[in-house]
């Protein structure tokens, strides 16, 4: 199966306190942007870098007890650090949070505004956080060549995300399934399709998920089915549930076990059309190659 090569590119991450879990200056190859990551706890001996007096966009990380779904909040700062120091003080839900500066200083307010109205709108239409913004940011008037250079700068901060552990803002709606092989999974009446990725496994629009959930299901299943639910990613439909776009899981599993109402193994769940399981495919897969 034909698939497409992306461009190859180096990441350099320096440990200034030699802790890697703690903070973190992340630079990418041909790119003029800075990635801080942070923790809450290691915030306020953070704050001796001078990247906080930049101005930049920032994203804060943190859970809620009743949800699956990391909480993030999206903002921006000209500088950073004021707005960052107000969160300290009265944002209670995040544990962590990265921001993105550039070594020249060549980002302004409206640059940065620009950046956050895009952040916002990828994470709502992505439906994998729970935005704790209270209003959409609007975006600014810039000039065409801006706008084309703040798209840029987005594509390579997508790039980062992921490898600071934050995948919040992917849309697998724009994927073409004709580079993966379909896998289906039909069990209780309903029948369901989707394709394993690099960065988990997509469950296809239309797809269909039981609704009475078994006795010993686990509870973050429980809790993700009422995230989708209430996020309208699945809706009831003639007796079941029925997926309104396609959405991204972090693992077989986890997909297998939202459709299926119950604790699941998705390598042995997910069948392509000559009734071969994943795990299978895997295994022969990984002895031809």
């Amino acid at each position: 199966m034909q698939s497409t090569q992306l461009p190859p590119f180096s990441i350099r991450i320096f440990l200034p306190d030699g802790d890697p879990d703690g903070l973190r200056i992340i630079e990418k190859s041909n790119w003029t942007g800075i990635g801080v990551v942070f923790t809450r706890t290691g915030y306020k001996a953070a704050l001796r870098r001078d990247e906080f007096e930049r101005t930049g966009v920032y994203v804060l990380v943190g859970s809620l007890d009743d949800s699956s779904l990391p909480t993030v909040y999206i903002g921006e700062g000209d500088p950073v650090r004021p707005r960052l120091e107000n969160h300290n003080a009265k944002k209670d839900f995040w544990d962590w949070g990265v921001f993105f500066v550039t070594k020249d200083m060549s980002l302004n307010k409206a640059h940065v505004k620009y950046l956050e109205s895009r952040l916002i709108e990828l994470a709502t239409a992505a439906k994998q956080c729970n935005l704790d913004n209270t209003n959409n940011s609007s975006q600014p008037s810039l000039a065409e060549a801006d706008i084309a250079d703040m798209e840029s700068f987005l594509a390579d901060m997508l790039k980062v995300f992921p490898l600071v552990g934050l995948s919040v803002f992917e849309e697998p709606t724009q994927q073409d399934t004709s580079q993966h092989e379909l896998l289906f999974i039909k069990a209780k009446g309903i029948v369901a399709s989707g394709y394993e990725t690099t960065k988990g496994f997509v469950v296809l629009k239309d797809s269909q998920a039981v609704i009475k959930e078994v006795p010993s299901i686990d509870d973050y299943l429980v809790t993700l089915r009422r995230d989708l639910a209430a996020k309208g990613v699945l809706v009831e439909s003639n007796g079941h549930y029925l997926f309104t776009e396609n959405y991204l899981f972090k693992s077989p599993s986890t997909a297998a076990g939202v459709i299926q109402a119950l604790s699941a193994n998705g390598r042995t769940c997910w069948r392509n059309r000559a009734g071969k399981n994943l795990k299978t495919l895997q295994t022969s897969n990984s002895t031809t190659t």
